[in-house]
Parts: C-alpha cells; sequence; structure tokens
C-alpha cells in the first residue's frame, strides 16, 4: 500500500525528532496534562496536590506558575474550549478549583460530594462536569459556580465528554459500555457494547466525525459519530488502555498504557504511524491543538521502575508541523502552516483550502 504525502510529511518529522523533551513539573508523579484553546499554555496535575502551568516557547516548555491549595492529588484537569485563561482542576479532596493564569489564583471552589476523579468543560463553555469515585456527575454553571444537575450511576463511571454539538453526554463504564444522555435533558439516548471488558476512556476528534475509546481489553475503537458504529480497532497495545488523544487534523489517534511506548495511528486506515519510546507506563497525552507535538506524562518513579529517575516530568514529542501540499512547495506550505495567517483547519481539508493562501504567498504555485 502506497504511503500518503500526510504520513510520510509525518514520519519524516518524528524521525527528525525521535527524542522527547523532558522538562520538570512536579515532586511527585503526573496524572494529568492539558494544552490550552489556543496551544501558548499546557497545564499539568500531579499526585503532589498542585497544578502547574507552562508557556510554549517554539518546541520547549519554561515554567510559569505553580498553583497551590488542592488538599489532595488533582486527578484531572481541563481547559475552558474557547478562554485560553482559564483552566479547572478536579481533586480527591471533595473540590474542584477554577484558575485564571493572569492572576494565577483560585477564582473559585466548588465542594462536591465525593473525591473527583475525573472532568471535562462543555464545548459551549457554559458547564462543566465532574465525575467522583462513587459514580456520581455533578453539572456545574461556569459562571455561577453552582450545581445545575447530577446524576447517580449504578455503574463504574470512567470518563466523561460532550460531543462536539454539545448535545449529548457520553459515558464510559465498568462494563465496557459507552452511555449516551441527551444533553441538557440528561435522558438515555443509547447504551452500546463496546469492549467486553472495562471501557476507560474516550476522545472526540476535533473535526466531530469520529471519537475513540479505550479499554481494558487494551483495543482501542473508532466510532463514527453520526452512525454511532465502530469503523475500525486497533490492537498494538498490550495492556489496558489509559489515555486517548486525537492531533488537531483529526488524522492521528494517540493512545497510552502501560507498554513502554505511545501509540501514534493514522486514524483513517488504522496503520501505525509512529511509535514513541517510554521507559515507563503513560496515563495522560494531549496533542497541541494546532501542530503535531504531544504533551504526556510518565508513570516516572515506582518501585518496580528505575527509581533513580525525577519523578513529576511533563514530556514533549514532535515539533513543527510540515504538512505537505499536493502539488509540491511543502517546505513552503509548513512554514505557513505555522503562521496564524493560515486558517487551524487547513490542514485537515484539501489543497484548495490553502490554494488561496499559497496563491498570495508562495511562489510558482
Amino acid at each position: 500500500m502506497a504511503v500518503s504525502p500526510y504520513v510520510q510529511a509525518m514520519q519524516e518529522l518524528f524521525r527528525a525528532n525521535t527524542r522527547s523533551r523532558e522538562f520538570p513539573a512536579h515532586g511527585a508523579k503526573v496524572h494529568s496534562v492539558a494544552w490550552s484553546c489556543c496551544g501558548r499554555r499546557l497545564a499539568s496535575g500531579s499526585f503532589d496536590k498542585t497544578a502547574s502551568v507552562f508557556l510554549l516557547e517554539k518546541d520547549r516548555l519554561v515554567k510559569e506558575n505553580n498553583y497551590r491549595g488542592h488538599g489532595d492529588s488533582v486527578d484531572q484537569l481541563c481547559w475552558h474550549p474557547s478562554n485560553p485563561d482559564l483552566f479547572v482542576t478536579a481533586s480527591g479532596d471533595k473540590t474542584i478549583r477554577i484558575w485564571d493564569v493572569r492572576t494565577t489564583k483560585c477564582i473559585a471552589t466548588v465542594n462536591t460530594k465525593g473525591e473527583n476523579i475525573n472532568i471535562c468543560w462543555s464545548p459551549d463553555g457554559q458547564t462543566i462536569a465532574v465525575g467522583n469515585k462513587d459514580d456520581v456527575v455533578t453539572f456545574i454553571d461556569a459562571k455561577t459556580h453552582r450545581s445545575k444537575a447530577e446524576e447517580q450511576f449504578k455503574f463504574e463511571v470512567n470518563e466523561i465528554s460532550w460531543n462536539n454539538d454539545n448535545n449529548m453526554f457520553f459515558l464510559t463504564n465498568g462494563n465496557g459500555c459507552i452511555n449516551i444522555l441527551s444533553y441538557p435533558e440528561l435522558k438515555p439516548i443509547q447504551s452500546i457494547n463496546a469492549h467486553p471488558s472495562n471501557c476507560i476512556c474516550i476522545k472526540f476528534d476535533p473535526m466531530g466525525k469520529y471519537f475513540a475509546t479505550g479499554s481494558a481489553d487494551a483495543l482501542v475503537s473508532l466510532w463514527d459519530v453520526d452512525e454511532l458504529v465502530c469503523v475500525r480497532c486497533f490492537s498494538r497495545l498490550d495492556w489496558p488502555v489509559r489515555t486517548l488523544s486525537f492531533s488537531h487534523d483529526g488524522k492521528m489517534l494517540a493512545s497510552a498504557s502501560e507498554d513502554h511506548f505511545i501509540d501514534i495511528a493514522e486514524v483513517e486506515t488504522g496503520e501505525k504511524l509512529w511509535e514513541v519510546q517510554c521507559e515507563s507506563p503513560t496515563f495522560t497525552v494531549a496533542w497541541h491543538p494546532k501542530r503535531p507535538l504531544l504533551a504526556f506524562a510518565c508513570d516516572d518513579k515506582d518501585g518496580k521502575y528505575d527509581s533513580s529517575r525525577e519523578a513529576g516530568t511533563v514530556k514533549l514529542f514532535g515539533g513543527e508541523a510540515t504538512l505537505p501540499c499536493p502539488r509540491g512547495g511543502a517546505e513552503e506550505v509548513a512554514s505557513l502552516l505555522t503562521r496564524s495567517a493560515v486558517p487551524s483547519c487547513c490542514p485537515s481539508s484539501s489543497c484548495a483550502a490553502l490554494e488561496s493562501v499559497c496563491k498570495k504567498q508562495l511562489v510558482g504555485w
């Protein structure tokens, strides 16, 4: 099978950046990493009860601030979908905290009924959903910081997410199912038997075409959003799939587990595009929202692994965009794609979508 120009370009990029860069972030292992919507900042949450925020300078992370206040581990965090200054953290201390990077302070602390383990922000920015160890999901108004609804589930709730259209709410559960609720009504729509064992994580692709689930059966399943059918599986991992992330253009899917590598697959074919080597299990991965740059964190310090390694590091893999133009001039187009003048949708669209930009800025188009 012929390799597409896209895959060739990405593989060339990754070959040129095979070594992951490490950045000290915390005094204990990192549980969660996430990029702001603009991609300028990366946040991390840790077992050390803090969150850290970094500025991205080219391919380096520069520590900006450390955020303290939680009384227990920060298990998950996420950014506001359109405001690059706000992020929220979920902790085992039975609170969530909303932070503003402009003031470096917590602007709201919301008490919840249990030890929180998962959190997500609705695509319209109006609601935060948080799940706890007792399988209760609470929906919190992002402006008033008050609970709007609360749902107790009779099954183990793992990861939670809205769809991109903000009209459905998805949960993965311990029975291997994907439960879908209408939103905001929160009425059951469908329960999909997705995996034969615990369904752990779920992610929607930025283009709105697919979502992916990862399971204890070591499989990643790719689902058509409109048809709600599984279109393919990825089976290169040997351990339960703990974390997933789609690239900004929806063309690559990163998945990780206790295997000592991160699998990067081409979404449309399922073929392996690259393998990021790790020295320990990886439990959180996040693609940059505009570039083929992957942030991740490993279980750096644990008794059965190399205890001489520093705990609490955040890692980056990848680099500048190098997407080819079907009519040639790949290097020029690549440089253009990293500039703000080019719409962020361009990498996932056809040559025609780039033509208006390229005609103006490339010689010999």
